[in-house]
């Protein structure tokens, strides 16, 4: 059973990246099918209403009910949902800025 949703989580991600956009009903498609590959995995979120394209094929997503999250497919192959928390973005943020400033 935890292969077939594996699989259909894999398969609804999938779809979700490699569909072509049509901006704002893509990304409401987007977001309706991370949420189903969060709700997948067990994790709670309720709807997604924000997503942040982190790299290909790798999302910063938030909650509705304030829970944050990155959805990635790994080496494998394999969707993975981690936790995300407030404290981890700023740092993420504030290291993408220092590493701007010391490239320019």
């Amino acid at each position: 059973m935890r292969t077939h949703i594996a699989a259909l989580a894999h398969a609804l991600f999938a779809l979700a990246v490699f569909a072509v956009p049509s901006f704002a009903q893509d990304e409401e498609a987007l977001m309706k099918d991370l949420t189903a590959v969060i709700a997948l995995q067990g994790l709670p979120c309720g709807q997604v209403v924000a997503v942040r394209v982190q790299a290909e094929s790798d999302f910063a997503v938030s909650c509705k009910d304030g829970n944050m999250y990155r959805v990635y497919l790994n080496a494998a192959g394999r969707v993975v949902v981690e936790t995300r928390t407030a404290s981890n973005e700023r740092e993420v943020s504030a290291r993408s800025l220092h590493a701007g400033a010391l490239t320019h």
